[in-house]
């Protein structure tokens, strides 16, 4: 799997559609303008192809946004899509994971989400890999150059993989993902263990920006129960010999007495852009000049993420990046067999 700096032919998305995480009234709404806002800044640099659920009007997309009537559940393509890799002979792949809703989560539906990997790969007209792993794109992140950070709570939840050792977890990402090193973090940040989390996905704790450097959540504040969190976090990174760029939590930690776990860490890194998630508080600048500096030649681009977050995830959480490699342009959509 190549790194996600490297050169992309475009992005995969999905369109929220009713459901139990949105709604189908205010609720939906708002979560469409924020997906849509995602994908009307990332469309300005590369390709940007969304799923939308047949009967849904994505009305507000950018017209150079490819629309496919796709049958969804849920509009996390991280997550249900699948990942783009390269084969042995140099040819794109597409790696489709178990999904079943994060563990089986109550809240979660997956009857047609867990079909997408196959039908984003058929569109994209890339030869699908199965893997017998149950896990989520937002539960790994790779450096391209042999090197995966995965999560305790996830890889290892025995609703997602009921009886699996952690050698065997290894033993198929490295073969899925060419890899040949995992770093595992035990956890993630507290509030992804609350309603409408995954259970400890890394790519809100920990992401590489280049071989041997990773950002991290940083939570400053003692008193927060991601302090520790945080502070583990770290000193295993820092123990793996990778150097560590501290991005400091945003001050907003409570929502209506509810604890949100914004991190600036979910940033989505496209062809010369750097989209950065933005919470209207004091820190977003910071992050945004720690990226700036991390990615040097890429405009880092602030983009509301609040909504995004109010229902589970983050500009990386809802985005998917196809390799270069891979042809740029989907399949016309009446060339594509959904059976």
């Amino acid at each position: 799997m190549p790194a996600e700096w490297a050169p992309h032919a475009g992005t995969w998305m999905a369109y929220p559609t009713p459901n139990q995480t949105f709604g189908d009234g205010v609720e939906l709404a708002a979560a469409r303008a924020a997906w849509t806002a995602v994908a009307n800044t990332i469309v300005r640099y590369e390709p940007v192809t969304m799923l939308v659920d047949p009967g849904d009007r994505a009305e507000l997309l950018d017209p150079r946004i490819t629309t496919l009537a796709v049958p969804i559940d849920d509009a996390w393509l991280r997550d249900s899509g699948p990942t783009f890799v390269y084969g042995p002979n140099g040819g794109p792949y597409a790696v489709d994971w178990g999904f079943n809703g994060w563990g089986a989560q109550p809240w979660a539906s997956w009857v047609d989400d867990r079909q997408v990997a196959r039908r984003v790969a058929d569109a994209a007209g890339v030869p699908r890999i199965a893997s017998t792993l149950t896990q989520e794109g937002g539960g790994f992140h790779v450096d391209g150059a042999g090197t995966v950070l995965l999560t305790d709570t996830v890889q290892l939840d025995p609703d997602r993989n009921p009886g699996w050792t952690g050698a065997q977890v290894e033993a198929e990402v490295h073969a899925r993902l060419g890899t040949t090193t995992a770093i595992w973090l035990p956890r993630g940040l507290t509030a992804d263990y609350g309603k409408l989390g995954t259970k400890g996905h890394v790519d809100i704790v920990a992401a590489f920006t280049r071989p041997g450097t990773v950002v991290v959540h940083t939570q400053p504040d003692p008193g927060h129960p991601d302090y520790a969190v945080s502070q583990e976090a770290t000193q295993i990174l820092r123990d793996q010999g990778l150097e560590v760029l501290e991005l400091l939590a945003p001050t907003v930690t409570e929502i209506d007495g509810e604890l949100v776990d914004y991190s600036y860490v979910n940033h989505y890194v496209a062809n010369g852009v750097v989209v950065l998630c933005a919470f209207d508080d004091p820190r977003d600048a910071q992050a945004a000049a720690v990226l700036a500096e991390a990615y040097p030649g890429r405009e880092v681009v602030l983009v509301d993420a609040r909504d995004v977050f109010r229902f589970g995830g983050g500009v990386h959480c809802i985005t998917q990046q196809q390799p270069r490699t891979v042809p740029p342009q989907p399949q016309p959509l009446e060339e594509v067999s959904w059976t």
